[in-house]
């Protein structure tokens, strides 16, 4: 299926030739004067660092547009009650263990599961790579739909809102050929020239610049939803418990959430502890990273839910969850608001720097990785990542359009990657997790860790949950996510 851009967006031509022309030569990338530069060491300069990045991490996509949807599909208050309540149990415990498990051997997943493996069975050992290949999967597709949130946020700063919010934008945007692979080049783009940088020069850095203004831009835009006219229906259904809609569903459904908004099973955890020095509480940190996590979830819906509620007359239904939410619905919303440009412009920067901070996480991972095991140098492993993630991700684009004809089980190639990732591998890889602790490396010597720095208050919380409930309930997200993708249940 072929449709044509808008009309309007006068720079569709101009910006992704340029953009073309330079990625061309690979030796634009190469000569960069940061990269000629002494690399820093491999580690935070201490606990604000590794917070702010690893919230970053956790920050992304799904906050924005996944969590007010299930809120808002689960009863409100209800879904908030179990989602609050499940990361004070198993989302800290998961968290901490994986970056205690980094912290402790100083090495990137392959190499901490290494650490242990002579005590491991022969599927254990696969874990590490297991925890390695995942973000090197969700790489490519998560930035082309980067480039995506790109592509809004240069048509709201530049005047184009009105025609972005046009029947057919979107559909037409995506399905054109050439257009959305330039904006993923982009986005792809961002992300490796901040991980050339390096840990602290690249990746702490730009953490600890982008989520403030995240977290500001974040609260702007909810409190201005939340004053429109009407806006006191949308937020009373967000927050007041529907108990009616409570079911078992209500919590798989806030476990995914968790689990996925968290960055457990993808290795950035246990690569991100690895940086972490020897002085900073993790258990503090940790915490921290969850409730920052959850701030920026709960501001999207104060942000989403009130406005969409309003513009569409109180009808739930117009919450749907993915892109079309946030590509199709939103716009048109910001389009029927006063300041809507201004609205629509700082929304989709704040989508920006959420899916930067967390392509960044997934990048440094795979490059962490490639160093450790292959011995590349940072330079080395980044650009294979950054033509890895083109090669892949073009597909991901083209099933969009010329290659629309293209699906698995129903799925499109960008959808069957991302269900291969994150419904399959993650909770996997978080399982995996789970028994390499508990059964091989021994709880009591993440235990230790942890204590070094910490009075961890919370220690019995984390053995029981870890030991016991962690398991069951990946369990129930790796058996629910797969059964909903094939359409066996609905989330």
């Amino acid at each position: 299926m072929f449709l044509s851009i808008s009309e309007s967006n006068k720079y569709n031509d101009i910006l992704p030739t340029f953009i073309f022309q330079t990625f061309k030569n690979t030796s634009f990338w190469l000569n960069l004067t940061f990269i000629k530069k002494s690399l820093p060491c491999s580690s935070f300069t201490g606990k604000i660092g590794f917070v702010l990045a690893a919230a970053g991490s956790a920050v992304g996509l799904g906050n924005i547009y996944r969590f007010p949807y299930l809120a808002a599909k689960y009863g409100g208050g209800i879904f908030l009650l179990v989602y609050f309540l499940l990361l004070f149990t198993f989302g800290y415990a998961l968290i901490m263990a994986e970056t205690s498990l980094g912290r402790n051997t100083r090495l990137s997943p392959v190499g901490a599961y290494r650490t242990f493996a002579d005590k491991a069975s022969g599927f254990l050992k696969m874990g590490g790579w297991l925890n390695a290949i995942v973000p090197m999967i969700i790489l490519p597709y998560y930035c082309l739909i980067g480039g995506w949130v790109i592509k809004y946020m240069f048509e709201y700063l530049t005047g184009g809102g009105t025609g972005a919010a046009a029947d057919g934008f979107f559909v037409g945007f995506i399905t054109s050929d050439f257009v959305p692979v330039a904006w993923h080049l982009i986005f792809l783009g961002c992300t490796a020239a901040i991980i050339l940088m390096g840990v602290q020069k690249g990746v702490e850095r730009a953490s600890v610049v982008m989520m403030p203004i995240l977290l500001v831009l974040a609260f702007v835009v909810a409190v201005y939803s939340m004053t429109r006219p009407g806006a006191g229906a949308g937020i009373a259904y967000y927050l007041i418990p529907d108990f009616s809609k409570f079911s078992i569903m209500t919590v798989v459904a806030a476990c995914g959430q968790l689990f996925f908004s968290l960055s457990v099973g993808m290795g950035i955890l246990i690569t991100y502890g690895s940086y972490m020095k020897k002085d900073v509480d993790v258990e503090k940190a940790t915490v921290r990273i969850g409730l920052m996590d959850t701030t920026v979830a709960m501001l999207a819906g104060f942000m989403i839910i009130p406005a969409v509620f309003v513009f569409s007359g109180g009808t739930a239904e117009s919450l749907n969850a993915g892109p079309s939410l946030m590509f199709i619905t939103l716009p048109k919303v910001f389009e029927s608001m006063g300041m809507g440009s201004a609205i629509g412009a700082a929304f989709f920067i704040m989508v920006f720097f959420a899916a930067l901070t967390s392509s960044i996480s997934i990048l440094e991972t795979c490059v962490s990785t490639l160093t450790d095991e292959l011995k590349w140098s940072r330079k080395r492993a980044t650009m294979f990542m950054f033509f890895e993630a083109i090669a892949l991700g073009i597909p991901c684009s083209l099933g969009f359009g010329a290659w629309d004809f293209i699906s698995i089980a129903g799925l499109s190639i960008l959808d069957m990657m991302d269900f291969l990732a994150s419904s399959i591998l993650c909770p996997l890889c978080a399982l995996l997790t789970c028994i390499l602790i508990t059964r091989v490396v021994g709880t009591q010597k993440i235990v230790d860790e942890i204590k070094s720095t910490s009075a961890f208050k919370g220690e019995a919380v984390f053995r029981f949950c870890l030991t016991y409930l962690a398991p069951v309930i990946l369990l129930l997200v790796l058996a629910s996510s797969v059964a909903a993708t094939l359409g066996f249940i609905k989330i």
